[in-house]
């Protein structure tokens, strides 16, 4: 009898990762519309992409329309949840308490999907011990034996530039399985940790050159 090969994990490109999380929005959405069905006409519609391609990000992880039905949401939406790890809670450390930190600290759409901050980190004096959103703020020297303790997994960065590398490492070294990057930085990580990184000056920058080519296109 021939050996049946192992089958190669599928790899699943990062543009459709990025997509399941627009269609669980619009999912979620639709639900408190009351609508109970859904198609992937509509879901492409919504999302500025074709019924084709919303079928094959989805077919990544199985099959879960119906002829002629389509995709009942209610079913939907959890297994969406659960691809995307959102169907748990996930603890998490930010580090940098500046003005951005702190607007995301406030930012509510974490807690309501199952991200929660529960530790904030900082090197200034002038922060360390204060208590910021009723959480206390400790000194970056606390993170291995915090995230330990609190059973973190994810980080948040919003510090320098120039200190984002050596604050990154920490968070490697203390187990930290994901960072989300909003420092002005690219880090070098190892393939193990995951890694999303947000330059905003950067997302301007894309903005700016849409616009400007929409204007030169125009003849404006």
């Amino acid at each position: 009898m021939a050996k049946r090969e192992k089958s190669q994990p599928t790899v699943i490109p990062r543009a459709a990762a990025s997509r399941l999380s627009r269609y669980l929005r619009y999912l979620e959405e639709l639900d408190r519309n009351g609508v109970t069905t859904t198609s992937s006409q509509a879901l492409g519609a919504a999302l500025g992409v074709t019924a084709a391609q919303v079928r094959k990000d989805l077919g990544y992880f199985g099959q879960f329309g119906y002829p002629g039905l389509g995709y009942k949401i209610a079913q939907l939406t959890p297994e969406l949840r659960r691809i995307l790890g959102t169907d748990k809670a996930w603890n998490v450390a930010l580090v940098g308490i500046g003005n951005l930190g702190t607007a995301l600290l406030r930012y509510k759409g974490f807690s309501a999907h199952g991200f929660r901050i529960v530790a904030l980190f900082d090197a200034s004096p002038a922060l360390v011990g204060k208590r910021v959103e009723g959480n206390e703020v400790h000194h970056v020297d606390e993170i291995s034996a915090r995230v330990r303790e609190c059973n973190i997994e994810l980080a948040v960065l919003s510090v320098p530039g120039e200190a984002a590398q050596a604050v990154a490492d920490r968070l490697v070294e203390a187990g930290i399985r994901g960072i989300f990057n909003f420092a002005p930085a690219l880090l070098n990580l190892t393939q193990e940790v995951a890694y999303v990184s947000i330059d905003l000056a950067l997302e301007l920058e894309q903005l700016s050159f849409v616009v400007t080519q929409r204007e030169r296109e125009s003849g404006l």
